[in-house]
């Protein structure tokens, strides 16, 4: 083909002197010609011609090829290839240019196909996030080690062929360098074993709600990858996580909450305790009328007078001694209420716990825990429900003669002084 374009040129005049010199650089151009026609053909052509059939198709996995611009990249290798073929053919092939843009184009071709298949692997990596149930393999992970790998071959590759050297020959240097590896790669291994634990142990999935304080992260799980965890804060900020942290430092992990489908309600409502007293008569016949004390008084007081019966009567027999009286407490009456109101609220769950509990006193009063499961694991209504059952809790408290502690306010001190 050569000696075709010499004779050609020749027969244009061309002297001998630039005839072996414009010879080559006519069918360089001829070369890279042909492959900017076949990339043409193949991208706008063929390749657009395969776009319309997967965006007609009915298969999901499909449009991920296009996504990830797999047609893109393998659309570059029809023209690395065609060059490849052509330049022995066109080019004579002990002139430096042939061998020149031969190695090029190898370069070239083993770039782009290192690439095609990093495409790949991200597409199988996008049909598994849509695809799979639970998540727990560290395919992010694995797919980041193929990667890794992948392009240190191609970079073993280029570098071969640039020296002309057997690629084996520098896979074989690399055992000398394997201290070097491990300390410039020590990361990666790390989050490498670290991805296989969390995967083995089912520590963590992609959407999981983690938590971990020492690294300021609480939110969700974005992406578990070689190295690095990315969390999306309920801020919208995106905190990252090395991998191998979330195996050496504790964290909490939510999803528990969301498979039972109950969040749980777990505050304190603190009495004032100079307003825990007995409960006269007149306020035990004012509670008994409120639905929801009303077995609770009467089984009470049932108990109440089968107790006083047994109690010895002493000289005054007008009453017993308010000491040895068994009475009903207002702060008690109020954790029964509490108790009941909850087990008759639809928004908490009956099959989990649910109890009202006193927790030891302090400096600011009488703390009530209210320990129970809303019915659902939403934000916004798990606050709404938390949000109602204290809204009345606290406007019922003063029915039971007790009042809700507060550290005094202007308003507090500016009632006293005005009264």
């Amino acid at each position: 083909m050569n000696e075709l374009i010499s004779n050609w040129l020749s027969d244009q005049g061309l002297s001998s002197q630039y005839l072996a010199s414009s010879a080559i650089s006519v069918g360089i151009v001829l070369i890279l010609f042909a492959a900017a026609v076949s990339y043409y053909l193949t991208k706008y052509q063929l390749m657009s011609l395969i776009h319309k059939l997967i965006i007609h198709s009915k298969n999901q996995w499909d449009d991920a090829l296009i996504e990830h611009g797999v047609l893109s990249r393998m659309a570059l290798l029809v023209p690395y290839i065609l060059m490849l073929f052509l330049a022995p053919l066109i080019l004579p092939s002990e002139s430096l240019a042939s061998s020149s843009l031969i190695i090029i184009t190898k370069i070239l071709l083993t770039f782009q196909i290192t690439r095609s298949i990093s495409a790949v692997l991200n597409v199988s990596r996008s049909i598994y996030k849509e695809g799979a149930k639970q998540r727990f393999l560290p395919l992010n992970a694995i797919i980041q080690i193929f990667k890794l790998a992948i392009y240190l071959v191609a970079a073993i590759v280029i570098i071969s062929l640039v020296l002309d050297r057997s690629p084996v020959i520098l896979l074989s240097g690399l055992g000398a360098l394997t201290a070097v590896l491990l300390l410039v790669f020590q990361d990666t291994i790390k989050g490498l074993v670290a991805s296989i634990q969390i995967s083995a142990n089912r520590m963590v999935v992609t959407g999981d709600w983690v938590e971990l304080p020492k690294y300021g992260a609480d939110g969700d799980v974005l992406e578990i990858g070689l190295s690095t965890v990315k969390i999306e804060n309920f801020d919208k900020t995106i905190t990252t996580v090395p991998t191998y942290a979330l195996i050496s430092d504790s964290f909490k992990n939510w999803r528990n909450m969301y498979q039972v489908g109950a969040r749980r309600i777990k505050r304190t409502i603190i009495i004032d305790m100079a307003s825990i007293g007995f409960c006269s008569a007149d306020k035990i016949s004012q509670l008994t009328n409120a639905y929801l004390l009303n077995d609770y008084l009467k089984k009470k007081q049932q108990e109440l007078i089968q107790d006083d019966e047994k109690q010895p009567l002493d000289g005054n027999t007008d009453s017993f001694n308010v000491i040895n009286k068994r009475q009903l407490t207002n702060i008690g009456t109020f954790r029964a209420y509490i108790t009941a109101y909850l087990q008759k609220n639809t928004n908490i769950r009956d099959d989990l716990t649910c109890m009202v509990r006193q927790l030891p006193a302090t400096e600011s009063g009488l703390p009530l825990e209210v320990y129970c499961f809303a019915n659902t694991t939403n934000w916004l209504e798990y606050e709404a429900i938390q949000a109602d059952i204290f809204d009345h809790l606290f406007a019922i408290a003063p029915q039971f003669e007790l009042r809700v502690f507060q550290h005094p306010s202007g308003y507090d001190w500016q009632k006293n002084l005005s009264s």
